[in-house]
C-alpha cells in the first residue's frame, strides 16, 4: 500500500528539521499514543515506523538520499501489508483524515474485506469511525456542510455493515442530527442552477419542519435537543430568503395541510407576493381564500382583506373589510385621514405589500411598489373584466356595466359612503366581484325577482319539507343499520344497500331540485339584498295579528310568540328545523364550556352537540397551552345572531360576539390582553348528524 505523505510528515517535522528537532518529535509521538481502542499489535506497528523514520532522517546519509528522491519527484511511502493500518493510523494523526478514510473504507471493501473477527478488521472499522468524524470536522470549518454530512454518513454505513462500536456509531448519528440545518442552509444557498442541491435542500428542510410538529415545534423530535423552538426561528429567517416565493408557497401549503396555521399564514402571503409581483390575480384569490379560513388568535384580518379586495378593484368591498377591522386605532386613522378614504386604503396597502409582503424571497426584487402599473396592467383589467361579467351572468343577470377604469387614486369609486356591514356584502359567494351590486340594478332586479317568489313560495316550502323529511330518514335508516346490524359484511357493503334503497328517492328529490332551483337561488337574494323595513313586510305576513305590533329587532329575526319551543335533550337539538333560540343556546353551551377548559377549570364533554374534531382542536389546544405553562381567561357574550343560510342538513349563522382573552402564566402572571372592539364576528357552521344538530366548525373575523 502507499500512503500519500512522507518521512517528515509522518513524523511531524518539516524539512528543515535538525536531527535534534526529529528526535524531540519522535520522542512525543511515541508517548502520545491513540487511547481509542486500537489493538496491542497495530500500536506496536505504529512506533516501529516512528522509530524507522527517525533514524532514517538523523543519518546524514540516508537522509540526503531521501531528499534526492523527493527532488526528483517521488512521493508516498510504500509500506508492507503488515505495516498498512499502523501508516494509515500515522496518516490520520498527521492531518489528513479524508485521504484516511477514503482509503480505509477502501480496505474494508471486497476484494480487500479482512477476515471476520480479526484484528486487522477491528483496527480499520475503529479508524474509519474516527476519520469520517475528523473529515467532517474538517469540511465543517471549511463551511463544506453538505460534504461534512456525506463523510458522517458513510462512517454511520460502515459501522451499520460491521455490526460494531454501536456507541461510537451514535455518536455520528447525533452529529449528523446537530449538522442537518448547516446542511440545509448549505444545499439552498447554492446557485438555482444546481437544481438537485436546491431540491435535496428543500426536501431536508420539510421533513425537518414535520418532524418538529410544524413552524409551531408540536412534537417533541430528535432534533429538540439541538434547535429549540428560539434557535428554529432564528434558523429559518435565516433560510427564508434562499428559498424563491413557489418554494414557500409549496412548502407553506403542505405544512398547513398538516395542520399548522402559522404556515397558513405564510402561504397567504407568499400567494399575494407571487400574484401581484407577477401580474396573477388568481393567485390573490387563492391568498384570499386561505385567509378567511384561518383562525389565528390575535389576528385581525379584516385589513388584509381589504387590501387584496383593492387590488381586485373591489373598492366598496375593500372599504367595508377596514370599516369593520377590530383595530381601534386604524379605523380612527381611516375615519380622520385628511384625504379621500380610497387614498388612504391605497397608502395602507403600499406600505403593507412593501414592508410585509414582498420580501424575503428569492426571486422577487422589487425596488418600488406601484399600484397605478398594476391597475392600468392589460392582463389585470381582462382577469378583473372577466370576473365581472361572470358575476353578472351567473348571480344576478343584469344588464351591460360600464367598463371600469383601473387607475388607483383617479377612478375608482369614491368611499364617503360607509357601507352596511350588517349586510351580506362580505359572503363572496353572494357579490359579483369587483363592485358589488349597484344600487339601480338592485331595484330591478329586487322587484321581478319578488314577484316570482312570491308565485312559487308554496313550491319551495313543498321542497324544503321534502328535504328535512328525506334527510331524516337518510340518518335514521342509517342507525338502523349501525345498530342492529343487518348486514354482518363489510360496512362499505352497508353503505352500499343504504344507497341503493335511497337511490329511488334521490332521483325524485333530484328533479324537484332542478325545477325550483332558480326561484330557490333567486330567494337566497333576496334574503341578503333586502332592507330591513322590506324584511318587515315578508315577515308580518306570517304573524298573527299580535305579532305584527311587536316592535321587529334590526339585526334578529323575531319569532311569534306561539312557535313552538321544543327541550332540550341533553343538550342536542333533535328538531328538524330548529330556531334561532336554539341555536343561540347551543353555541352559548360550547362557548362557556370552552372557556371553562381552557381555563383549566373542567373537562370538555359536548360530544353530543358538537363534532370530534372540533372537540380535538380545542383539546389540542389546551394540550399546548399547558406544555407552555400557560391558560387563558375568556369571557364572551352574545350580542347578535343572523341566520344566513338553512338546508337540511346544513346550517350556518353569523354571531357578533363581546370577546375578551387574556392569556396568564399558571401563576396568575398576566402575560397577554386581547379585546375586540366593539364585537368579534364570528360565522359558525352546524350540522345534522345522527338525528341532531352539532356544531361542525366556526371562522372568525367573516
Amino acid at each position: 500500500m502507499e500512503l500519500p505523505l512522507d518521512h517528515f510528515r509522518l513524523i511531524g517535522v518539516s524539512p528543515s528539521a535538525t536531527s535534534e528537532e526529529i528526535l524531540r518529535a519522535f520522542q512525543l509521538r511515541l508517548d502520545k499514543t491513540p487511547d481509542e481502542g486500537f489493538t496491542y499489535e497495530v500500536l506496536t506497528q505504529r512506533s516501529e515506523l516512528l522509530r524507522l523514520t527517525a533514524d532514517l532522517l538523523t543519518d546524514p546519509d540516508s537522509r540526503r538520499d531521501y531528499e534526492n528522491l523527493l527532488l526528483n519527484g517521488a512521493s508516498g511511502l510504500d509500506l508492507s501489508s503488515n505495516r498498512e493500518v499502523a501508516g494509515l493510523i500515522l496518516l490520520w494523526e498527521s492531518g489528513s483524515a479524508k485521504e484516511a478514510f477514503k482509503i480505509t473504507r477502501k480496505a474494508l471493501q471486497p476484494p480487500q474485506t479482512p477476515a471476520l473477527g480479526s484484528s486487522r478488521e477491528a483496527d480499520l472499522t475503529l479508524l474509519a469511525a474516527l476519520t469520517s468524524r475528523d473529515a467532517a470536522i474538517q469540511e465543517q470549518d471549511q463551511r463544506s456542510y453538505s460534504n461534512a454530512a456525506d463523510f458522517l454518513q458513510e462512517g454511520i454505513q460502515l459501522l451499520q455493515r460491521m455490526g460494531k462500536l454501536g456507541d461510537l456509531r451514535k455518536t455520528l448519528e447525533e452529529d449528523l442530527v446537530s449538522l442537518l440545518p448547516y446542511r440545509i442552509l448549505d444545499l439552498l444557498s447554492r446557485d438555482l442552477n444546481e437544481y438537485e442541491s436546491h431540491k435535496k435542500g428543500l426536501s431536508m428542510l420539510e421533513n425537518l419542519i414535520i418532524k418538529r410538529g410544524g413552524l409551531e415545534g408540536k412534537n417533541k423530535s430528535e432534533y429538540n435537543d439541538y434547535l429549540n423552538q428560539q434557535e428554529f426561528e432564528s434558523f429559518f429567517q435565516q433560510i427564508k430568503p434562499f428559498l424563491t416565493v413557489q418554494d414557500q408557497i409549496d412548502l407553506f401549503l403542505e405544512l398547513q395541510k398538516r395542520g399548522s396555521s402559522e404556515a397558513g399564514f405564510l402561504a397567504f402571503l407568499s400567494l399575494t407576493a407571487i400574484g401581484f409581483a407577477r401580474r396573477k390575480p388568481a393567485k390573490l384569490f387563492e391568498a384570499r381564500k386561505i385567509l378567511k379560513k384561518l383562525n389565528l388568535s390575535g389576528l385581525d384580518s379584516m385589513p388584509l382583506i381589504g387590501c387584496l379586495d383593492l387590488l381586485l378593484a373591489d373598492v366598496e368591498q375593500s372599504s367595508a373589510r377596514f370599516l369593520s377591522s377590530s383595530d381601534e386605532k386604524l379605523r380612527d386613522w381611516l375615519n380622520n385621514y385628511p384625504g379621500e378614504k380610497l387614498e388612504a386604503i391605497c397608502i395602507f396597502c403600499k406600505n403593507w405589500l412593501e414592508n410585509d409582503v414582498l420580501v424575503g424571497y428569492r426571486d422577487i426584487d422589487l425596488k418600488e411598489i406601484d399600484l397605478d402599473s398594476w391597475f392600468e396592467d392589460r392582463e389585470i383589467q381582462e382577469f378583473i373584466e372577466q370576473i365581472e361579467k361572470k358575476s353578472n351572468r351567473t348571480v344576478f343577470k343584469s344588464g351591460p356595466q360600464n367598463k371600469p377604469n383601473f387607475k388607483a387614486q383617479e377612478s375608482l369609486k369614491d368611499l364617503s359612503t360607509e357601507p352596511d356591514f350588517n349586510s351580506d356584502n362580505f359572503e363572496e359567494g353572494r357579490l359579483p366581484l369587483p363592485g358589488g351590486v349597484k344600487e339601480d340594478d338592485q331595484e330591478v332586479i329586487e322587484e321581478n325577482i319578488y314577484t316570482d317568489e312570491i308565485i312559487k313560495n308554496k313550491s319551495i316550502e313543498f321542497y324544503k319539507y321534502a328535504m328535512e323529511k328525506i334527510a331524516e330518514l337518510k340518518f335514521v335508516f342509517g342507525e338502523a343499520l349501525e345498530n342492529y346490524r343487518i348486514f354482518n359484511k363489510s360496512p362499505y357493503l352497508t353503505y352500499l344497500y343504504a344507497f341503493l334503497i335511497l337511490f329511488a328517492f334521490g332521483i325524485g328529490v333530484g328533479l324537484v331540485r332542478n325545477n325550483l332551483k332558480k326561484p330557490a337561488q333567486e330567494k337566497e337574494i333576496i334574503d341578503s339584498s333586502l332592507s330591513i323595513n322590506e324584511n318587515k313586510n315578508v315577515f308580518n305576513e306570517v304573524l298573527n295579528q299580535d305579532d305584527k305590533k311587536k316592535v321587529l329587532d334590526k339585526s334578529k329575526i323575531i319569532l311569534p310568540e306561539n312557535t313552538e319551543k321544543i327541550s332540550f335533550s341533553g343538550g342536542e337539538i333533535k328538531t328538524a328545523s330548529p330556531s334561532l333560540e336554539q341555536i343561540e343556546y347551543l353555541i352559548n353551551t360550547w362557548l362557556v364550556n370552552k372557556s371553562k377548559f381552557l381555563a383549566g377549570t373542567s373537562e370538555i364533554n359536548l360530544s353530543k352537540i358538537v363534532q370530534n374534531d372540533l372537540i380535538n382542536r380545542l383539546t389540542n389546544e389546551r394540550q399546548l397551552d399547558i406544555q407552555k405553562g400557560i391558560y387563558k381567561n375568556i369571557n364572551t357574550n352574545i350580542e347578535n345572531i343572523v341566520l344566513l343560510t338553512q338546508t337540511a342538513s346544513r346550517i350556518s349563522v353569523s354571531v357578533d360576539l363581546k370577546y375578551t382573552e387574556k392569556i396568564l402564566k399558571t401563576d396568575g402572571e398576566l402575560i397577554n390582553e386581547t379585546t375586540f372592539t366593539p364585537f368579534l364576528k364570528v360565522k359558525y357552521i352546524l350540522g345534522f348528524s345522527n338525528n341532531s344538530w352539532k356544531l361542525v366548525d366556526y371562522i372568525s373575523g367573516v
